[in-house]
């Protein structure tokens, strides 16, 4: 996919600015790219070929997916650094409102 088609396809996935983003539909658009390039890749060989994976800690695999990103053509590394970033992001915001609203529950539960 080149770089307009996605920010095309994050236009009329979340609106104009993000406006309409949020942990719930960030989560199912970031799903829907992944099967997406899941099935291309299907379709674009016989078989599929397990990397090998020498990281033994999430770090480590961290790490090698950054210089592995120093790698690719400058759109790609954007698309990639950016889908990200913006799962991090929505998955930090889930989490705070997961905080914010756990108490409120919690007390209708012990309240039954």
């Amino acid at each position: 996919m080149r770089l307009d088609e996605f920010k095309q396809r994050i236009e009329a996935e979340f609106g104009p600015n993000l406006r309409n983003a949020t942990p719930a539909n960030v989560r199912e658009f970031l799903d829907k790219l992944q099967q997406e390039a899941w099935e291309h890749q299907r379709r674009h060989s016989e078989r599929y070929e397990m990397p090998v994976e020498n990281a033994r800690t999430y770090e480590e695999v961290m790490k090698e997916f950054f210089v592995d990103v120093l790698d690719l053509p400058a759109e790609k590394a954007v698309m990639l650094l950016w889908t990200l970033a913006l799962d991090l992001t929505f998955a930090a915001i889930e989490h705070q409102y997961s905080e914010v609203l756990d108490p409120l529950f919690r007390t209708l539960e012990s309240s039954d």
